[in-house]
């Protein structure tokens, strides 16, 4: 988690040399959303984040087409000689069909509802697509949000419980989370004094039915 880890310090940095009192965190694609989250973590600012919002979802002739899983089953078949160079320009075009992060539930989707259910969001802001006009206004609450919170001293530190973990747990158990989850979120509790393990994965696993259908482990 190299990459992760720099963007914490990047962005802790980054707010420590401006004289800021909050900030709105914006990211979405895997580890965007948990790097400036550990660096809220750390500072303990009062600070928001703002998904990055999904892509539409992608089509290709009638048939869904589903970010990241698809690519790799498409490029396979193009590698096999199984579709035309026609063929995969249509995957390509119809895979990736607006702005935001990849719309399956890999690491961007999960760890952007993982920070919603966290409480580090405003509600719902994880499943407003990029592309929807409501994702304008989400970036405008979060603006009068963050002013709110400075005023009141709302900080990460007050939201970031154990159980907000594991509340974070259910909700990553509940959507078939990517597995990137586990690595993500012990280092987030741990960085915020909780001793969140593997164990509390299991034990969450054992009580809680995946309940979304949706790709890679489902089908829309």
């Amino acid at each position: 988690m190299l990459y992760r880890n720099m963007l914490a310090m990047e962005t802790e940095e980054l707010l420590r040399s401006h004289p800021v009192d909050g900030a709105v965190l914006m990211g979405g694609c895997d580890k965007t959303t948990p790097g400036p989250l550990l660096c809220a973590t750390s500072m303990d600012l009062p600070a928001v984040f703002l998904p990055a919002g999904a892509m539409l979802r992608g089509n290709l002739r009638g048939h869904v087409l589903g970010s990241g899983s698809d690519a790799w089953k498409y490029w396979d078949e193009r590698r096999a000689g199984r579709i035309d160079a026609a063929e995969w320009q249509a995957v390509e075009g119809g895979i990736a069909r607006s702005c935001g992060h990849g719309m399956t539930m890999g690491t961007a989707s999960t760890m952007t509802a993982i920070a919603e259910a966290m409480g580090m969001t405003l509600p719902g802001a994880s499943s407003v697509p990029a592309a929807d006009a409501g994702h304008i206004r989400l970036a405008s609450a979060c603006g009068r949000r963050i002013v709110e919170m400075v005023a009141e001293d709302f900080r990460p530190s007050a939201i970031l419980s154990r159980a907000a973990f594991r509340n974070a747990i259910v909700v990553a158990m509940a959507m078939g989370c990517s597995t990137n989850a586990v690595i993500h979120l012990i280092a987030l509790a741990r960085r915020a004094g909780h001793d969140i393990g593997l164990a509390d994965f299991e034990a969450a696993r054992r009580q809680v039915p995946a309940l979304a259908n949706v790709r890679p482990p489902g089908d829309r």
